[in-house]
């Protein structure tokens, strides 16, 4: 069964994390309740969700991760109807994580090694995913028109991207001595460094900087939409720049720019 639902995700285009992490879900639930798939009822699915809330503390938004991946199980692959009407957890309203744009020039300062300030520079300038950023070609940019390509984007959809000045002018000469030949813009041994190895070079590099912020790859794109709002850029055109489907989800970071509300005047200071 685990095969099949493999394979139906694979047809439908699902990235391959997601394939994984679809699999991973599904095989801990048949584990945990040692009973037929097919034989699986709502109960038995309610207390799936409740062990892994209560019991192994995952986050409200893990558990959705976790009951998405269940549904589909379920529902598409074996017709049964057990999760069908199981309701997700509400999840936490936690706004992300934005840098100034003085912490993101201490973050740029702190580092040493121009591959990974390159990196950071990609994420920051261009508001990419970091799964984009790792995976990025060289052919993807278009460096006469200042614009790039991300072919494989959440749920696999393409959109353009910008670049920065300055960041050709260090694009350029980064692969003047790169030193393998792959297509890989970050690469290792010819292959695209990981997310985590992505994740790590952030992490110290905010800890050097000094910041105080908790910072990771998302916070640079949180930066990015942020900091273009704060500069009048109109929400809509941020919207296809992150390659977010839903404008509700780009409308978040009207929310955490305090840029726009220091401009707001208290009504004591107008007595």
């Amino acid at each position: 069964m685990l095969e099949k639902l493999e394979t139906e995700l694979k047809i439908r285009g699902f990235s391959k994390r997601t394939v994984e992490s679809y699999g991973y879900h599904s095989k801990n639930f048949i584990d945990f309740i040692k009973k037929d798939p097919k034989e699986v009822n709502e109960q038995d699915a309610k207390k799936y969700l409740a062990y892994l809330l209560s019991d192994k503390k995952y986050s409200p938004r893990s558990a959705n991760l976790a009951l998405s991946s269940l549904k589909f199980f379920y529902k598409e692959i074996l017709q049964n109807p057990a999760f069908n009407e199981v309701k997700a957890p509400k999840l936490e309203k936690k706004l992300p994580t934005v840098l100034t744009k003085d912490e993101i020039r201490k973050l740029l300062n702190a580092v040493n090694n121009p591959k990974h300030r390159l990196l950071i520079e990609f994420m920051y300038s261009s508001g990419l995913r970091v799964s984009e950023c790792v995976n990025l070609k060289i052919d993807d940019l278009d460096l006469s028109e200042k614009m790039g390509k991300i072919r494989h984007g959440k749920g696999n959809k393409e959109r353009y991207i910008i670049l920065s000045d300055n960041l050709i002018l260090h694009f350029n000469d980064y692969i003047s001595k790169k030193k393998d030949n792959s297509q890989y813009i970050f690469s290792v041994n010819g292959r695209p460094i990981t997310a985590r190895q992505a994740q790590k070079v952030v992490k110290e590099n905010a800890k050097k900087a000094g910041l105080k912020k908790r910072v990771f790859c998302h916070a640079l794109r949180s930066s990015f939409a942020t900091h273009l709002l704060e500069a009048g850029t109109d929400i809509r055109v941020i919207q296809e720049l992150l390659g977010h489907s839903d404008l509700s989800t780009t409308q978040i970071y009207t929310k955490v720019s305090t840029q726009q509300l220091k401009k707001v005047k208290s009504p004591l200071d107008t007595l």
